[in-house]
């Protein structure tokens, strides 16, 4: 399935999954062998098992197999950024190693994706996890990434998604960010579908995600919310900080001279007039800080040359043609 330049590749980080490897790999033949062109890319994310050993004798056997092994742990979205670099088809596949995800949804994922969508989502609607600490979490928190981004899934966190190449040409990831691709690219003007997916108990192996990585979700989601509203115009946030201090001065500032000239309150011992004058100086802070971002935001741009606008076509007649004589 190496011989031709593949038309779909799939990417799986593993963490100690020596036991799920070979299945997962069978799973993912039975499910795209003699329709597509296929790969399959692990990431070995620093396993301390048998993973890589496992993983070798599959890309000994099938040069359709790409190892890439990472000299420590460094995190599922770091492994998939890696998997997505390396990548050569021009659809791309994530997927859990823990076979919790059924690789015979890939199929009819690529099939939505067909009907003119740049991402399409998995939606674990019936997940076998433990309730409390996998679960409720999973629910508030896509929920509050729905309200907030405006891009509104039932499940970011599920790792089962189906990517154009061009789309994560154009995102990069850091910290938890993976689960946001999704809102990245709606951004961008993707084009963004979700449907439900089958979603299987872990049968070996064990959990690496708890109830520890919720609080890191919230604040890349606030990291992500920025970049995505203010990341070409940050002197709007911190204008709009320093506007709310400059109203709550202005109203304390009054009332502080409202009581000294109808009560003779003594100004000097005013605790308002103090919170008066931590509000002026901290318009000041906030403008200055958005002149300071504004100014961090133009040197990233152009000393990368990056545009801050993406285009999804150009059409255009070529040289001599559509001119009249």
């Amino acid at each position: 399935m190496a011989d031709k330049r593949p038309q779909v590749s799939v990417v799986a980080p593993v963490l100690d999954e020596q036991d799920n490897i070979q299945m997962l790999y069978g799973q993912i033949n039975a499910a795209l062998a003699g329709k597509y062109e296929y790969e399959i890319v692990f990431v070995d994310d620093g396993s301390a098992d048998k993973s890589f050993e496992t993983l070798t004798k599959l890309q000994k056997a099938d040069t359709g197999v790409r190892v890439i092994r990472f000299r420590r742990n460094f995190g599922q979205t770091a492994a998939l950024s890696a998997g997505f670099a390396h990548c050569r088809g021009e659809i791309i596949i994530a997927i859990d190693a823990d076979l919790q995800n059924d690789p015979a949804d890939i199929p009819k994922m690529i099939d939505k994706l067909n009907e003119g969508f740049d991402v399409v989502s998995g939606w674990r609607k019936k997940r076998h996890d433990k309730f409390i600490t996998r679960r409720i979490p999973s629910k508030m928190a896509n929920w509050l990434i729905s309200r907030i981004t405006g891009v509104r899934l039932h499940d970011y966190g599920c790792t089962l998604k189906a990517y154009r190449k061009e789309v994560l040409d154009a995102t990069n990831l850091y910290g938890e960010m993976h689960r946001f691709i999704p809102a990245h690219a709606s951004w961008s003007g993707a084009k963004i579908a979700e449907m439900v997916v089958n979603h299987r108990p872990r049968v070996a192996g064990r959990p690496k995600y708890g109830l520890a990585r919720t609080w890191k979700v919230i604040l890349d989601l606030i990291t992500v919310k920025f970049l995505g509203s203010y990341s070409t115009k940050p002197i709007y946030i911190f204008g709009g900080l320093g506007l709310m201090s400059t109203v709550g001065a202005a109203v304390f500032g009054l009332l502080v001279v409202y009581q000294k000239l109808s009560r003779g309150t003594d100004m000097s011992g005013n605790p308002l007039l103090i919170l008066t004058a931590v509000l002026m100086i901290a318009t000041i802070q906030f403008i200055l800080m958005g002149l300071l971002a504004e100014l961090l935001v133009r040197i990233y741009h152009e000393s990368q040359d990056r545009p801050t606008y993406v285009i999804k076509e150009v059409v255009e007649s070529g040289p001599g043609e559509g001119k009249e004589k």
